[in-house]
Formats: structure tokens, sequence, C-alpha cells
């Protein structure tokens, strides 16, 4: 089973880019897109490109036009899609889609970024104090759960080039780098790229200033975070980089599922 994760930054400006041609080719059973930057209606004008043939597709928009949103492609009809994750802020913003298979669970999950202001990182953290308890809930369920997506946090230094100087940033913060550590070592959800990756500088995000692209300055902020029942099952996971489609990479695993 193939998964690939990947933020668009705006899935119209990526479509543009080749996206989707890209897409088809993989060979997936779920792709989970985030930030699609656009309400399900505007995509109707190019339906071959954004419900693209042999997928099921389901979004989950943003009411603010032009910000956030998510969204699943996935090969098999669910039996199940839930839209959002049960908090009026968060899905306003569009930012939780799940689709069940079975005992299976797939979500394309956006968490808040606060790199813009203080007030942004404060709605950061009550995101997190919300979804937590989720997750606690997800592992004794009795389902398996990918949960794919844009977490915006580094957890170890080996996850962006510059730590040193990033501790006081949002994304690498004392905190946010604690509540992973508690959904990893607590909880004990599991980093799925980590099970079979260990490398250094393997980044899923790389800003737009400077040549951070070009000297592979980057973050590795984007995952597929696994209950611990799928422990062992990644066979192989890898980053995709020959292409730009945005400021984000694919992100891609292959399962040993079921």
């Amino acid at each position: 089973m193939r998964v690939i994760s990947a933020n668009t930054n705006g899935i119209r400006s990526a479509a543009k880019k080749g996206f989707f041609a890209w897409m088809l080719k993989q060979d997936a059973d779920v792709v989970c897109i985030q930030e699609t930057k656009a309400q399900a209606g505007q995509l109707e004008v190019e339906r071959e490109t954004f419900f693209p043939a042999g997928y099921h597709c389901y979004y989950h928009d943003a009411e603010k036009k032009g910000y956030s949103g998510v969204a699943l492609y996935c090969r098999q009809p669910p039996d199940a899609v839930i839209t959002g994750m049960g908090n009026a802020e968060f899905d306003a913003e569009g930012r939780y889609i799940e689709a069940r298979f079975g005992n299976l669970s797939v979500v394309s999950l956006y968490l808040p970024s606060g790199s813009s202001s203080e007030e942004r990182q404060q709605a950061k953290y009550r995101c997190m104090d919300f979804f937590l308890p989720i997750m606690e809930a997800m592992k004794v369920s009795g389902r398996d759960y990918i949960i794919c997506g844009d977490w915006n946090i580094a957890h170890k230094n080996i996850d962006l080039k510059n730590w040193k100087s990033n501790q006081k940033n949002s994304g690498f913060l004392p905190e946010e780098r604690a509540w992973l550590d508690k959904l990893f070592d607590e909880v004990e959800f599991v980093d799925g790229f980590r099970e079979v990756n260990q490398e250094a500088d393997q980044y899923t995000w790389w800003s737009n200033r400077g040549q951070a692209w070009a000297k592979n300055v980057g973050w590795r902020i984007d995952y597929h975070i696994l209950t611990p029942s799928l422990k062992g099952k990644v066979k192989a996971a890898w980053i995709y980089k020959d292409e730009r489609f945005s400021d984000h990479a694919p992100l891609i695993l292959d399962y040993a599922y079921p």
C-alpha cells in the first residue's frame, strides 16, 4: 500500500507545475493533500484535473477563501469520510479529513503555523492541546491510523539544517518539540519515515528566501504518524525532489498492509 502526503501551497498552483501529472504516475492508494487554498466549487471548472479519474476525491475547505484546506484522493471508495476534528475554530480552517477503509483510517492533517505572529502561535498551541487527546483516543480505539500531513514542527536537531539558530522560532520551540516527544515516547505513536530512514539532511520544506532549496537548507515538518499497531509496517520511505511543485516536497511511504 502506497500513501503520499503533499502540502501543495495552493493546489491550483501545484497543478500548473505538474503535480497531478506526476501524482497519476505514482500508483498511490491514498494521496493526502494539505493547503489546497481553494474551495471545492472553484475546482469544478477543471474537474478532470482536480477530481482525477481513478480516484475518489474529497475536500475539506477553509471558510476563508484562499486559505488552508485539506483533501484526500482514494483509489478505493472509503467506507466513510470524516471532515473536521470536532473543534469549531480549526474546523473552520479546513485542517482535518479522514477516510476509513475497514479497520484502517488515513488522515490528511494540516496543523497551524505559528510563524506569522504570536496570536497564531497561541492558536497552534490550542490546536495541539485539543488534538493530543484525540490521538490518545485513536491509540486505544482498536483502529489503525496513518495521520499524514504538515505538522509544522521539526522534531529533533537532525530534522532541520540550522537547528542552533532556530531554537526560538516557531516550528522548533521547546514546547512544540516536547509535544512530539510525548506523542512518540509516551503515547507511543510512530514516526513512519524514521522507521526506515535515519539519515540526516532529509527535509520536506524549504524557505523561499535565499538559496534554501538549492543548498538544501530545509526542515522536516511533514510526517506520516502511525498508531503503535502499525509499527514495523513501513517498507520504504522517501521524499520526492526531482520536481518542485511547492515549497514542500511530497513524502511517500510504502506499507505492508494489511
